[in-house]
């Protein structure tokens, strides 16, 4: 199944998608979009490009698991997102994502300007893995 992971942002959207045999988790780019609902017609419009089959949407619960203003917002985004698309919309904890995804740029020596581009979409490769590994589990 292609998925499409997004790693949505008060400004960058990052994404990746995954190949139909969920084996690699690949980076397709960033949105930078701080309307809502135009930000939604992107992720649509890059939806039916890739023919992904279901979208996973990181989650940033607070550390302690609890459910904080960004997390509700980006069940806010879920929820009109299904209500717009026909295939499964899943909400995957990115709980330390990013940092991760700091840990990966900081190894390849990627700084400035070019880091703060692609952080997004390198944290949506790493939910989409995390989110496959699970599926594989299961």
């Amino acid at each position: 199944m292609v998925i499409l992971s997004i790693d949505l942002g008060k400004v960058r959207t990052g994404m990746a998608v995954c190949d139909k045999d969920e084996i690699l988790a690949s980076p397709v780019g960033t949105l930078t979009e701080k309307n809502e609902y135009i930000l939604i017609n992107k992720i649509i419009e890059k939806i039916y490009e890739l023919k992904a089959e279901a979208v996973g949407i990181g989650l940033p619960n607070n550390l302690d698991g609890t459910i904080g203003e960004s997390a509700l917002r980006t069940q806010k985004f879920a929820e009109i997102l299904r209500k717009k698309i026909n295939i499964p919309v899943d909400l995957w904890d990115e709980r330390k994502t990013t940092v991760t995804a700091h840990e990966y740029l900081n190894q390849t020596n990627v700084r400035g300007k070019k880091r703060k581009n692609i952080i997004d979409t390198v944290s949506a490769s790493i939910i989409l893995e995390n989110y496959m590994q699970f599926r594989k589990s299961n």
